[in-house]
């Protein structure tokens, strides 16, 4: 009988000439078609990190891809902290269950805390697998879908409101490049949980840069202006072209993506997009939970929600400043009992938040509250109820009151939100 010896494959970071087999692999892995193209190489490797990138070879054959880059992530208050950010995470299905993924990520969270990342972060596909390495789901997103008709909007309506004044007006993905960029910047001052973007995302999503292999199709942009003549917000949209067998436009727009820095701003691109002649239909595009959008309506009946879900997952790497560079809601002390099968945050942790900021340091006094690493990192940026996770038995209460205190102090008044997929 003849037995074919199981190799270990290895797991290691790749090289150039390695990336276009790491590529096919990648695809295999998402389902995609299993193929590469030097184009798309070429396209790629000139910004990836290759000593952020992994590979698990079999017989000189990637089965398995890991990648990670440098980002800031805002957290709650406006300050921002370095995070390690993953993606591109995939086994082939002939080599799942052999702890590839383990090995590629010990290495990847080993490297991110040495160089001083505060939190690793990523966006998950499937919700059971990141638990288990210390990410916990930190902030969601949703999605509405908006039957134009029942909104009750004056369908004359296409500016901002008299009262705020300003204008809307129709712009190129140029001008986009060159306003874009500030814009977000002022959403991810105030927004816990957004992301930044380099020039490079900016160029991808205007045109500038071919995003894949399909040709481009310029979306439509829109800028609010307020009376004082600054831009404060952007929308991203695209149309289909759907008529009725009464030959009525039974269109739909939907969103890419939409910025706005104010209260009036966002109504008035809300309401921008649902007064184009022929839209019945918009689709918001992912948002967060507590988005304006169903309020800003006459009807909010009118928007249903379509997608819920679990966005961006946070792994705390580094405790205290973690928990230094956030804001909370009332003064008060905690102690916490971390526990990180990794080791790399297992400890107990005294926080002291005043007005004026917040001290963190290791000691060891009793706890009030124990908990995984997991936890801390959904309880981090504000969204999750601790309350919640202590009925779940996630959270361990060591001393009376200690759970409504970390309620007080941790939740944030409007919910997480990461615009972006990475």
């Amino acid at each position: 009988m003849l037995s074919v010896a199981r190799m270990v494959p290895d797991v290691r970071t790749i090289t150039a000439a390695e990336f276009p087999d790491w590529l096919r692999a990648k695809h295999t892995g998402f389902l995609q078609a299993p193929t590469g193209t030097e184009q798309e190489a070429e396209r790629r490797l000139p910004h990836t990190d290759l000593a952020r990138t992994q590979g698990a070879f079999d017989g000189g054959r990637c089965v398995a891809t890991f990648r990670s880059f440098a980002q800031e992530l805002t957290v709650v208050g406006g300050a921002t902290v370095p995070a390690d950010a993953i993606s591109n995470v995939t086994v082939s299905p002939t080599h799942r269950r052999r702890g590839l993924l383990n090995r590629m990520m010990a290495t990847d969270l080993a490297a991110a805390k040495e160089r001083g990342d505060v939190v690793a972060t990523l966006i998950a596909a499937e919700y059971p697998i990141y638990g288990r390495y210390g990410f916990g789901p930190a902030a969601w997103t949703t999605e509405w879908e908006i039957d134009v008709p029942r909104t009750g909007l004056d369908p004359r309506w296409s500016g901002p409101s008299e009262r705020d004044g300003g204008r809307i007006d129709l712009v190129s993905g140029a001008d986009v490049r060159k306003l874009g960029p500030l814009l977000h910047d002022r959403l991810r001052a105030r927004q816990h949980g957004a992301i930044n973007r380099d020039a490079r995302w900016w160029a991808l999503n205007t045109g500038e840069i071919q995003p894949g292999p399909e040709p481009w199709t310029e979306p439509f942009f829109a800028i609010c202006t307020n009376a004082a003549g600054e831009v404060d917000g952007l929308i991203v949209y695209r149309a289909d072209d759907k008529w009725g067998d009464a030959k009525q436009p039974l269109n739909r727009a939907t969103v890419l993506g939409q910025i706005a820095v104010t209260p009036a701003a966002e109504r008035a691109l809300w309401h921008f997009v649902c007064s184009i002649d022929w839209i019945t239909t918009v689709r918001s595009g992912y948002r967060a939970p507590d988005d304006l959008l169903p309020l800003l309506l006459p009807d909010p009946r009118a928007a249903r929600i379509v997608t819920q879900a679990d966005w961006l997952w946070v792994r705390v790497l580094d405790v205290v400043r973690a928990l230094e560079a956030r804001t909370y809601a009332v003064p008060g002390t905690l102690t916490l009992d971390i526990h990180d099968t990794t080791g790399l945050t297992t400890g107990r942790y005294r926080l002291e938040a005043t007005a004026s900021g917040a001290t963190c340091t290791p000691t060891t006094s009793d706890a009030d509250l124990a908990l995984d690493v997991r936890e801390l990192g959904t309880l981090y940026l504000g969204d999750e109820s601790p309350a919640r996770l202590a009925a779940l038995g996630c959270v361990e209460e060591l001393t009376p009151g200690a759970v409504a205190t970390a309620e007080a102090m941790l939740r944030a008044g409007r919910r997480a939100w990461c615009p972006d997929m990475f």
